[in-house]
């Protein structure tokens, strides 16, 4: 349940920054290659998540999340979703 919910939420990013069809958001697809957002997009995309989450993704982390599920994985990682 948390992941779909975060997942909504990368949709909802991504489709607002970059925009992207949210259908084509799932976690198999690559940022670059499958989506087409460039390294400046993925830097606003990043801020965007990063307000709506309320946590910072560490500038040596954000180059290292290639696909959607990669990202997904982060934010749980970060706590995204847990209850406090």
């Amino acid at each position: 349940m948390v992941q779909d919910e975060i997942l909504d939420d990368i949709r909802t990013v991504l489709s607002s920054v970059a925009g992207v069809d949210p259908a084509d958001v799932v976690p198999e697809k690559s940022f670059t290659g499958d989506l087409g957002i460039d390294s400046v997009t993925m830097l606003e995309a990043v801020v965007a998540l990063e307000d709506r989450f309320g946590l910072l993704i560490a500038d040596d982390d954000w180059p290292q999340l290639s696909t959607v599920g990669d990202l997904v994985s982060h934010l749980e990682r970060a706590g995204v979703g847990t209850p406090t």
